[in-house]
C-alpha cells in the first residue's frame, strides 16, 4: 500500500511541506471566526498582545518547515538526521506551548502535526547511515 521506494530525503521533505500546509491552514481557518478577527483588530489574540517581536518569532517558526523542505533533500545523512530531529523538537515544543489557549480545531491540527513530527524523527533516525560508510560504497 505504501510506496517503499521513496527516498527518505524525499519523504522527509514532503512531511515538512505537510506540516507547513497544516500550520498555514490552521491560521487561515481561524479567520472564519468573527471573534478572531475582532481580536486581531484589537491587537490581542488569545490574551497575547501581538508585538513586532512576536511576529518576528512567528516568522522564524514558520521558516523552520520551509528551510527543512530544502535541507532534508540536500544534507548528508548524519546532518539530515540531526537537523530534522532538532527542527522537529523545537517546532513541537512551540506547538505544545499553545495548549493552554487551544480550542478544538487547534487541538485537531496539533494532533496531526505531532504525528508528522514523530514520523519525521522516526524516518530521520531509521533511514540514516553514517556518511563515512556511504562514502566508501
Amino acid at each position: 500500500m505504501i510506496n517503499d521506494r521513496i527516498k527518505p530525503q524525499t519523504l522527509l521533505s514532503t512531511l515538512w511541506a505537510f506540516v507547513l500546509f497544516n500550520m498555514i491552514f490552521r491560521d487561515l481557518h481561524q479567520l472564519g471566526k468573527k471573534s478572531f478577527i475582532e481580536e486581531i483588530m484589537a491587537g490581542v489574540v488569545n490574551g497575547i498582545k501581538i508585538t513586532d517581536e512576536l511576529m518576528l518569532f512567528g516568522g522564524f517558526l514558520v521558516e523552520i518547515p520551509i528551510l527543512m523542505m530544502l535541507l532534508s533533500r540536500v544534507l548528508r545523512d548524519n546532518a539530515n538526521k540531526w537537523a530534522n530531529t532538532v527542527a522537529s523538537v523545537i517546532t513541537l515544543l512551540v506547538l505544545v506551548s499553545a495548549l493552554p489557549t487551544a480550542d478544538m480545531d487547534d487541538i485537531f491540527f496539533m494532533i496531526i502535526e505531532i504525528m508528522a513530527f514523530l514520523s519525521i524523527i522516526w524516518i530521520a533516525w531509521k533511514f540514516s547511515t553514517p556518511d563515512t560508510i556511504q562514502a566508501r560504497s
